[in-house]
């Protein structure tokens, strides 16, 4: 079984492989108390999404560990969910199940484009700027709902919003809560966000503030969401748009992270590419339609993998630690809702810092480049909807590249984008 990781080839161990999955699975595993919180807002059930996380992030990281032999792990992407919920439900008024379809319809477009020759054309006709402020502006959109959780903002009817009762304890420890998890990523610490989360839920706890529920019980009913997606639902007009932005953003943040973390670990070839990347995109996007199936939202490739690799992670087999984790966390589902919102909030908050940084990779010399960069990022919290941000965004730049005569700097592709969402906006 172990020759598979070609472990000697590597210049790693199986104890180095180990430590480094359990690193992964400490920097992620906030994500099994977050995504159930954020998906519960659109009325979906807790403890069926709890078990639906969990098993998706194993499903999705052990076909990436054994299939593609990579120590990146998978789970329900931050950003996507939180468009689920608040945007596609919340927003637009379609059911989570009609909203499981299309997450499941854009896992089999994904499917389709890693196995065709395809993606790699429709990766490279997208310009890098649009990509990074799609990136930001998913950052602005959680900082938005993080901030909302915690009570720091409400709304106003004059203003829109405004601050909230900062001498409340919700916000009081959310924002401490933050500023722990800051400040222990700054020193190193493996497990930061997981660590600030239990730390401010245990201090709510013992301040009267929320409910102790448990700790350890047999894992909750899946039945609730398990096989409830509306893939007829899906296939409605208006939800092309919306399967788009869930394939638009799945693809590009995979390949970013799939680039990203594996260039750390030093995995790509001579010329800078990733060997078996369609293994890997395949494996993502499987993950994908298996998670709909359990009754999440779009799951995709971790970016804190980085930190297993940083711990010496460098096949698969770390991946597959990191799955066997996330399956013993099915037994854990009294904690996960113990946690309340304030607690996540700080996570959310803190990742949305993490995608901010995308903007410093914008050329800030050309106003034709960072002017909708920025329009791109900042449509999305505005509008509460990525889909409306990436819109905006396209057009924005299709508009100001041709009003400046530099039109042959968009691609084709760009151009089509532009006008379908025209079209879309126009029908609205």
């Amino acid at each position: 079984m172990l020759t598979r990781f070609k472990l000697e080839e590597h210049g790693t161990t199986v104890r180095t492989e180990v430590v480094a999955g359990v690193t992964t699975f400490l920097t992620m595993a906030y994500i099994t108390f977050v995504n159930p919180a954020i998906l519960s807002d659109a009325g979906m059930d807790f403890g069926a999404v709890f078990v639906a996380t969990c098993l998706a992030a194993a499903v999705g990281t052990l076909i990436m560990g054994l299939y593609a032999n990579y120590p990146i792990a998978l789970a329900p992407g931050m950003g996507l969910n939180a468009y689920f919920a608040y945007g596609v439900v919340g927003g637009m008024g379609y059911s989570w199940q009609v909203a499981l379809g299309a997450v499941f319809l854009s896992g089999i477009l994904f499917i389709a484009l890693s196995l065709l020759p395809v993606r790699e054309w429709l990766v490279n006709a997208i310009p890098r700027e649009l990509k990074t402020a799609v990136s930001a502006g998913i950052g602005f959109f959680l900082a938005i709902i993080a901030m909302k959780n915690a009570g720091l903002i409400v709304d106003h009817p004059a203003t829109l919003v405004t601050v909230g009762d900062v001498t409340s304890w919700p916000v009081i420890l959310a924002g401490a809560g933050f500023v722990l998890m800051v400040a222990l990523d700054v020193r190193r610490v493996p497990g930061a966000v997981i660590i600030g989360i239990l730390a401010t839920t245990a201090l709510g706890l013992a301040l009267g503030v929320s409910e102790f529920r448990g700790v350890v019980s047999l894992p909750p009913d899946p039945s609730p969401t398990f096989l409830q997606l509306d893939i007829a639902g899906a296939f409605h007009v208006g939800l092309i748009a919306i399967v788009f932005t869930f394939l638009f953003v799945d693809l590009f943040d995979t390949a970013g992270t799939l680039v990203g973390v594996s260039h750390r670990a030093g995995l790509l070839d001579a010329q800078g590419r990733l060997p078996r990347l369609r293994q890997a995109l395949l494996a993502d996007s499987a993950a994908t339609t298996a998670g709909a199936v359990f009754g999440t939202s779009t799951t995709t490739s971790y970016i804190e993998s980085a930190a297993g690799i940083k711990a010496g992670g460098r096949t698969g087999l770390t991946a597959v630690v990191v799955a066997c984790l996330f399956l013993l966390c099915l037994f854990f589902s009294p904690l996960a809702q113990t946690v309340p919102a304030y607690a996540t909030a700080p996570a959310l908050l803190f990742v949305a810092c993490l995608m901010a940084r995308g903007l410093t990779e914008i050329d800030w010399d050309d106003a034709t480049v960072y002017a909708p960069a920025v329009v791109t990022a900042l449509a999305m919290p505005f509008t509460f909807s990525i889909a409306h941000g990436i819109g905006i965004g396209f057009i924005t730049y299709a508009g100001i590249k041709l009003a400046a005569g530099r039109l042959a700097d968009c691609s084709p592709t760009v151009l089509a984008i532009a006008a379908l969402f025209l079209v879309k906006f126009a029908l609205l």
